[in-house]
């Protein structure tokens, strides 16, 4: 297994384990937040969507890039129509990372000094964009368990 597999594998996995708690969810429960500064249920999981299509585009850019829409935008409270919205951009970027050569997981470089003041590998970056998802996940596993909610099994 070579370092763009595991980076695919990893992404998936996090993934997986996302859309079985994203998939738990009762509607009922979308807009529960535990303080008033928090992003509700929803929100979270719109917002890591949002994230990986945003730094997909970064990626191809090679850099920052000004806030531009997304395909869940205007997708409000169904996280099932989100998942189904997500499959297409999912593939879409995985089959961008296979693209990329062993040697350029550290050659090329990602410019955010215009946005975020510093420039990164492309291959730190995938990684962050799938680490972001997973620190989403225990926040909304923290979210479930405040809100007394049944937290499905992940751990297989």
């Amino acid at each position: 297994m070579n370092s763009i597999d595991v980076l695919i594998l990893n992404m998936s996995e996090v993934r997986r384990r996302s859309e079985i708690i994203w998939k738990s969810i009762d509607k009922k429960y979308y807009e529960f937040k535990p303080d008033k500064d928090a992003l509700t249920i929803y929100e979270m999981i719109k917002h890591v969507l949002q994230s990986e299509y945003m730094y997909h585009e970064m990626f191809i850019k090679g850099g920052s890039i000004d806030e531009i829409p997304t395909p869940y935008d205007n997708i409000d409270n169904s996280i099932e129509e989100l998942i189904i919205v997500s499959k297409k951009y999912r593939d879409e970027y995985k089959e961008f990372i296979k693209k990329i050569s062993e040697e350029n997981l550290t050659n090329i470089k990602i410019d955010r000094t215009q946005d975020a003041g510093y420039i990164r590998t492309i291959g730190d970056m995938i990684e962050r964009v799938t680490f972001h998802e997973a620190v989403h996940l225990g926040q909304l596993l923290d979210y479930m368990r405040t809100a007394g909610l049944e937290r499905p099994r992940i751990w297989d």
